[in-house]
């Protein structure tokens, strides 16, 4: 090693560097030493890092200290920063309606599937450092932070180790970061960048070329390992990657004054969630070197305190400038955002206007910064999107319920089909019921959108024959259920426009073709199987709809409306008693969290018919569990699929999720509900319930989606039901 006499005297203090190696979670340890080096009073003059290195090093140089990066990092989610996850609520209603049923989804162009080309975008761990590097927001020669800094990144076409010293300091610190399969590469001009570590993992002797006299090294790379430890791919290929860092730190360890080596072999670059335990092993690791940090200490004239920096919480946002589109308008862009020009707002909600564009899918980064106004009132936000060059997608699916039985789902998603903000969605369900959905949707934001939806539904199952047509038919006399088949065949075409930022209003008119069919029952007449609806049913309609539900199966906050009306207007000669009616109903959810893992989600739904009363076959009916049942039918626990049925009802449910570990949920629910002809002129709609059912419930969440058994018990008949379901619904 070098010796720490070696610096020029000359009254003056030495220079000390600080170099901070890669290695994903394990540069949490990172943080440990600096919080030794600032409990000393070290003045660092400099410093350098590679990839987490990078990260960790450029908000020390932009001014926070060690206990503040501790707060910061213990504070993050990295499921959800990594993997690009955006809330629910970012997504648009069109997403949160379609997507969220495929267990896979593959890039397919040219009738070919393609790999993405890494797992995440990045855009949400760019969005974090620009947050935390706003102090320095105005600075771009590196050497002009509070701390010098520069980080390395590996240009992918050339394989040259690029030394990033200037620029926007978040892009160049999210190209040092960007680990190959993990990260997107990162444009910066004409160069591709990604993970410095690829080429150089320890930027030590071009800190050393900056004029330090001393320089600490903290170092927390893997070692080589046996063959005991390598027992899979990704361990085998991280193997390779490490024969030439390693081989390299032979040198470079040399060439540190005081070198730091945590004892992290226990983690994993990808071990986020170990977090304290990493920066508490690196605390650890910079005390065993605690003689010589007090030496560099003790060579500094100035005792050095760091000062806690302030994080920006809100901003105005006088302007916006938006470049790189072509496919997409800047009023679309703007929509989406969501920005008010000079009004001010907080950091998250302009944080939530970024990740209302990026939800969109149609891009693949953001790239933005805020220039200050001249008179200081505020910024200007100048923003280059790199819009998707994947339109196609093939999306799988597997799904198993005890309503529509195993099914296998293949989906087609086409973008920019007709125009460049439409999306097209084919769903082709295989299994014991086939089916198919169909989606166009040509979106426009705050605009008046255009959606056009078709379904082809069916099961089979015993049903309450009051749901048939012909509920007076002798043949029903005395039959408690009959085994029906079902099918609906229905087609949409729809206006949408969303107000105040989270509603969505549509209006449209609907065919509908009902066929109920029964062969376990003989008409002599029609020599053969019953049927006791075969009618096209045309309407209009209009919907309300507002969902900020944290997730789609397992809330822990957020609420849910959803308000429908149909005007039927007309049927075909099936219905010779047909006279207009008119249907209205609205679900209400809400979830809010009882602790970290207990939530409580209370849901509210009720229905009446107003009109012609002899159209039974669109009334209500509520039994089972479910998540994807076609026209009016409802879950009930404690009751058979359909069991209970009317032209009118209201039901309340009340389940407590709790956590039991990460994705293992214990389920404990309550349902009541009145359900009837005619409740609203009896007064039983809003009189104690008639109906009640319990459930105790398991759910794991998979990569599948849920994975569920739940066990249903009704204290009015005494009977009992299992329901078991794997798998998104769909």
């Amino acid at each position: 090693m070098s010796s720490i006499n070696l610096y020029a005297q000359d009254n003056q203090d030495p220079k000390i560097g600080l170099v901070l190696s890669g290695g994903g979670a394990k540069g949490f340890a990172h943080i440990g030493a600096l919080k030794v080096i600032d409990s000393l009073g070290i003045k660092i003059d400099y410093i350098s890092g590679t990839s987490m290195g990078a990260i960790i090093g450029s908000l020390y140089a932009t001014g926070y200290s060690g206990k503040q990066l501790e707060e910061m990092f213990n504070s993050q989610d990295f499921d959800a920063l990594i993997n690009d996850r955006f809330p629910r609520a970012s997504k648009p209603f069109y997403e949160r309606e379609n997507t969220e049923k495929y267990a896979v989804s593959l890039p397919f162009d040219n009738f070919e599937i393609n790999l993405p080309s890494a797992l995440s975008r990045g855009q949400n761990v760019y969005n974090l450092l620009y947050q935390l590097m706003l102090p320095v927001n105005d600075i771009s020669d590196f050497d002009q932070l509070p701390i010098p800094f520069f980080c390395v990144s590996t240009n992918i076409e050339t394989g040259e180790s690029i030394i990033m010293d200037h620029g926007s300091l978040p892009l160049a610190v999210a190209a040092s970061g960007a680990l190959p399969s993990l990260f997107q590469p990162v444009i910066i001009g004409d160069k591709i960048l990604i993970d410095g570590g690829v080429t150089n993992n320890f930027p030590v002797e071009e800190l050393r070329a900056k004029g330090m006299d001393i320089i600490i090294g903290v170092d927390v790379q893997d070692a080589l390992k046996d063959r005991e430890a390598l027992k899979s791919a990704p361990e085998i290929l991280l193997q390779i990657n490490n024969f030439r860092t390693i081989n390299a730190m032979k040198n470079k360890a040399a060439l540190t004054d005081v070198y730091i080596k945590p004892d992290i072999e226990e983690f994993s670059v990808v071990s986020f969630s170990e977090g304290e335990d990493i920066i508490a092993n690196g605390e650890a690791a910079a005390r065993k070197n605690l003689n010589a940090l007090l030496n560099i200490k003790n060579k500094q004239t100035h005792n050095y305190e760091r000062e806690d920096l302030n994080i920006l919480d809100s901003l105005r946002i006088n302007s916006v400038d938006i470049e790189g589109n072509e496919r997409y308008t800047r009023s679309y862009i703007i929509g989406k955002l969501k920005f008010k020009s000079n009004r001010k707002i907080s950091y998250e909600g302009f944080r939530r206007g970024i990740n209302n564009l990026i939800a969109t899918n149609n891009f693949d980064t953001f790239r933005y910064r805020l220039e200050p106004t001249e008179d200081g009132s505020g910024f200007n936000l100048k923003g280059a999107v790199k819009e998707s060059e994947t339109t196609t997608f093939l999306k799988l699916g597997l799904h198993y319920d005890d309503l529509y039985k195993s099914a296998l789902l293949a989906n087609l998603t086409k973008k920019r089909l007709l125009f460049d903000n439409d999306v097209a969605s084919l769903d082709i369900i295989l299994g014991d019921n086939s089916r198919y959905n169909f989606n166009y949707f040509i979106d426009k934001g705050y605009y008046i959108s255009i959606g056009w939806k078709s379904r082809f539904n069916q099961f089979n199952k015993n049903v309450n024959p009051l749901l048939a047509l012909e509920s007076g038919s002798p043949l029903l006399e005395d039959i408690n259920k009959i085994d029906a088949q079902v099918s609906d065949f229905t087609n949409q075409i729809y206006l949408q426009t969303i107000f105040r930022q989270d509603f969505a209003l549509r209006a449209g008119a609907e065919h509908k073709r009902l066929k109920i069919i029964s062969e376990t029952l003989f008409d002599e007449d029609q020599e053969g199987e019953v049927t006791f609806e075969n009618t096209d049913y045309f309407s209009i309609f209009g919907n309300l709809k507002f969902d900020d539900y944290s997730d789609a199966y397992f809330p822990k906050s957020g609420f849910y409306f959803n308000g429908t009306f149909h005007l039927y207007l007309n049927a075909s000669s099936f219905n010779e008693d047909f006279d207009e009616f008119s249907i209205a109903k609205a679900d209400i959810g809400y979830a809010f969290g009882l602790s970290d893992k207990l939530t409580l989600k209370s849901e509210t739904s009720g229905g009446f018919k107003i009109g012609d009363k002899s159209t039974n076959t669109l009334g209500f009916g509520i039994g089972g569990y479910g998540a994807n049942f076609i026209n009016n039918f409802y879950s009930f626990y404690g009751y058979d699929y359909l069991e209970l049925s009317g032209d009118s009802f209201v039901k309340a449910t009340f389940t407590l999720d709790y956590e039991l570990f990460n994705n293992h949920h214990i389920l404990l629910a309550a349902n009541y509900a009145n359900i009837d002809d005619g409740l609203f002129e009896t007064g039983q709609f809003f009189s104690s319930p008639n109906f009640s059912g319990y459930a105790l419930g398991y759910s794991l969440e998979t990569f599948l989606g849920p994975l569920e058994a739940k066990y249903t018990y009704s204290p009015e008949t005494g009977n009992s039901y299992w329901f078991f379901n794997l798998g998104f619904w769909f």
